[in-house]
């Protein structure tokens, strides 16, 4: 019987479920977010679709789109991790990713930059005038800073693991790749989610 297959498997199982269940609790988290933001849609549709008017779209669009091309590589990544063969491409795939993430935050600077010069900081500057356009600029300073603390985070995971994937070998390489995966897909559904309530809400129709 092989010993270190069988200590092995138990942690194969463990660290997915783990991550699994870290992510449970972060829905729960986001989800409060998500109900505030229909709760004050609801409330103040017209000071909401205002507030989204403001937000600058594209720099939204542009970062969607590199969110999606990261996950694709992280993707890819956990296959390639799978096979023998190609472990070898994992490294760079993770770069990739990690880089499209670092892109992501630059560009997410630079929108709030501009839009504290724009005014659009909730407090006795707040330019925007319609009732509840405040709130939805609280909410969105929440929502997109704690998705930018995640993002961060997997930034830091998969610039680790790409670094050292050298070192890992048999089930440990596949499995972590797996888990920071699971992260990062979560990180990035999460936007795919804000995007639209954030950039379209106010431009539909």
């Amino acid at each position: 019987m092989n010993t270190a297959a069988v200590r092995h498997e138990p942690d194969e199982l463990t660290g997915p479920f783990g991550m699994w269940v870290f992510l449970a609790s972060e829905v729960l988290f986001f989800g409060g977010l998500l109900l505030a933001y229909t709760y004050g849609r609801s409330h103040w549709p017209e000071g909401f679709a205002a507030a989204s008017r403001e937000t600058h779209v594209v720099i939204g669009t542009v970062n969607t789109a590199l969110l999606l091309t990261s996950s694709a590589l992280v993707a890819m990544a956990v296959a390639c991790g799978e096979s023998r063969e190609s472990r070898r491409y994992v490294s760079a795939l993770l770069w990739g990713a990690s880089a499209l993430g670092v892109a992501f935050m630059v560009l997410k600077g630079m929108e709030y930059t501009r839009e504290f010069h724009e005014h659009l900081v909730p407090g006795a500057a707040f330019r925007l005038q319609e009732p509840g356009a405040q709130l939805f600029y609280v909410l969105y300073f929440l929502a997109t800073g704690l998705h930018a603390v995640h993002l961060t985070i997997g930034i830091a995971v998969l610039a680790t693991f790409a670094w050292g994937t050298h070192r890992l070998s048999g089930w440990a390489l596949p499995r972590r790749v797996e888990v920071a995966g699971l992260y990062w897909h979560f990180v990035d559904v999460v936007w795919i989610f804000l995007y639209p309530l954030i950039y379209l809400g106010g431009r539909s129709g």
